[in-house]
């Protein structure tokens, strides 16, 4: 899941990028809404974080032309006002949600799972393959009666497969959607981590594998 995440203060973006990251989204961070703007507009996004109050572009501006541009990706506005009628002026302007500063973590990020949900269609918190089953919640990787845990990026990875099961994806598409259009990390990195998950499903004795369609990229096959 890739996340936008809009907000001027700099030491809050960053406490929210991390947090995200640490709940396996993969997270870009900008801190305007211009750039914001031009972000949206190079990729797909899973959900769109906006601060209100933001230079060049105010967030309500943001996600005016969010909307004007067709999209329906799923916004939480985050702003410090909490009166009433702001938070119908950003939920009339197309917002999802809304949740004033300051808040919970907890809070923040059930917020955030429940809009990826919503924009994505699924809703399962185990999602299965073959014999292999792979905890949402635990980001676990389990088999009969053997399981092992994965980090932040095998998880993302191997969420990505199993959700498209026997579809191709590039190298340069896992990079991107992974690990960032700003990630200084090789492309290698990409085959690196399909080599951890191939070790993983190997040890756990499963029924299924990434396989390599040669000149295209890697897909999960029974």
């Amino acid at each position: 899941m890739r996340i936008l995440i809009a907000e001027d203060e700099t030491e809050l973006a960053k406490g929210l990028k991390f947090l995200l990251e640490k709940n396996m989204f993969t997270v870009d961070m900008v801190h305007d809404g211009a750039e914001a703007l031009s972000y949206f507009r190079c990729r797909d996004y899973d959900v769109v974080i906006l601060d209100i109050m933001m230079p060049k572009i105010d967030g309500l501006e943001v996600l005016r032309q969010i909307r004007e541009a067709g999209s329906g990706v799923p916004v939480l506005m985050l702003t410090a006002k909490a009166e009433i009628e702001d938070r119908v002026i950003g939920l009339e302007a197309g917002a999802d949600d809304y949740l004033p500063k300051p808040f919970a973590s907890p809070e923040f990020i059930a917020r955030v799972r429940a809009l990826s949900r919503r924009n994505t269609g699924y809703t399962e918190a185990c999602l299965s393959f073959g014999n292999v089953k792979l905890d949402c919640n635990r980001y676990e990787m389990s088999c009969g009666g053997e399981m092992v845990r994965l980090n932040n990026k095998e998880f993302q990875l191997m969420e990505l497969f199993m959700r498209n099961p026997r579809f191709v994806f590039s190298t340069a598409h896992l990079m991107d959607k992974i690990w960032g259009q700003d990630s200084e990390a090789d492309i290698s990195v990409v085959w690196t981590y399909v080599g951890f998950l191939r070790r993983k499903l190997k040890e756990l004795e499963a029924d299924i594998e990434i396989r390599t369609a040669r000149g295209a990229g890697y897909f999960l096959e029974l």
